[in-house]
């Protein structure tokens, strides 16, 4: 009876796990979410991401954070243009987001699990074509 109702919960358990993970699929980053900053999105899930994404960057850093409040402000745009500024050299500081400042904040060196680039921020914030290899 034992055996029967364990190799039952087998199998279910089986079926759910292969269903999860047909369903889960792979995480793409997104290529048509709006820049955001001035003069583009400024409040939000996309604002809150970058928000938390450039936090993750300041705090491997050892600078002070910004809030993570969904609402861009000077903090965040100065958070941003110095991320920019740190990260690529030849890119213009212009404290917006982008595909490619998207994309260099979703890197899997700084960012954690939850967020960065096969996390919950993908739909959020914009990236490149060919992110995460480019």
């Amino acid at each position: 009876m034992y055996k029967k109702l364990i190799g039952r919960g087998l199998v279910a358990a089986t079926a759910l796990a292969l269903s999860t993970v047909a369903l889960a699929g792979t995480a793409q980053a997104s290529t048509s979410a709006p820049w955001l900053g001035y003069g583009h999105t400024t409040s939000g899930t996309g604002v809150w991401c970058v928000q938390h994404l450039v936090n993750d960057y300041l705090r491997l850093s050892g600078r002070p954070t910004i809030a993570e409040d969904s609402q861009w402000g000077p903090q965040t745009e100065g958070a941003v243009r110095g991320f920019q500024q740190a990260v690529y050299g030849n890119l213009q500081v212009d404290g917006i987001v982008g595909p490619q400042t998207g994309s260099k904040l979703m890197n899997e060196d700084w960012t954690d699990p939850y967020a960065g680039p096969n996390g919950q921020c993908l739909p959020y914030v914009p990236t490149a074509p060919n992110f995460p290899n480019g």
